[in-house]
């Protein structure tokens, strides 16, 4: 049974068509990663998993339980099993790194908060973040900001994590910093779906790629078959454009 099972999804934007018939499955363990050009509906199908933009149609089933979007103790529950992570970091300004990476689990989870920052502190170490817990987020740099955000989603213990172009607002030497933590994830065996540019990245750390345009998947397969013989002509014309970009 596959971990996720994404079938005929479709989604709007007020009347916008912004997803048509995606259909994904991806099974424990697999980083499968999504590219395509801008607007092609990446980052809008990881909102749609997690419930912040209704699907319009198509289902959406975890481990065998599907997702109903419309009831909140099945969005509850999906959001137990799934965390997202943003281009943007939206840490909370006001409160420092250890604060931001326990409200959660603490406030919407109810969990133990000497068990929850024990874990925390482990987690942000794990990060190379351990002698960061009392600082803010004005006074760290990006890549530190962003290695916050992934600790903070990996607190609530997810069983998918969702990262969302995780290193496009980065300076490019901040960039591998935070490569170097999703490495550490994909060798632990994280079920991830992830939104993603750099191309290189794509290539040495997912089971399977698929190429998005249009709010669909045009084609999937694995890093060697995408990006060294696509099939069809628009993942041939997409590859060549990124070829030529290098």
């Amino acid at each position: 049974m596959p971990h996720l099972e994404i079938t005929n999804l479709d989604a709007a934007y007020k009347s916008q068509p912004v997803l048509s018939g995606v259909s994904l499955s991806v099974e424990k363990g697999e980083v499968v990663s999504l590219i395509g050009p801008s607007g092609s509906g990446k980052s809008t199908l990881l909102r749609v998993l997690v419930g912040l933009l209704p699907p319009r149609k198509g289902t959406v089933v975890l481990d065998g339980t599907p997702v109903d979007y419309s009831d909140q103790r099945s969005l509850r529950a999906l959001r137990d099993r799934c965390a997202i992570v943003f281009q943007q970091f939206n840490l909370f300004r006001n409160m420092d790194v250890l604060r931001n990476v326990t409200i959660a689990p603490v406030k919407i989870k109810k969990r133990d908060r000497r068990e929850v920052e024990a874990e925390a502190e482990a987690l942000l170490a794990k990060v190379g973040l351990g002698d960061k817990l009392r600082a803010y987020p004005s006074e760290l740099s990006g890549g530190q900001q962003q290695r916050v955000a992934i600790a903070r989603a990996l607190a609530l213990r997810p069983e998918i994590l969702l990262l969302d172009e995780v290193t496009s607002a980065l300076d490019p030497e901040l960039v591998q910093e935070v490569l170097d933590i999703i490495r550490l994830l994909v060798g632990e065996g994280m079920t991830m779906l992830v939104v993603s540019h750099e191309m290189g990245f794509v290539r040495e750390v997912s089971s399977r790629v698929a190429l998005m345009s249009a709010g669909a998947i045009v084609e999937i397969g694995s890093p060697a078959q995408i990006f060294d013989a696509p099939k069809t002509e628009r993942a041939k014309d997409f590859v060549a454009k990124i070829l030529r970009a290098h």
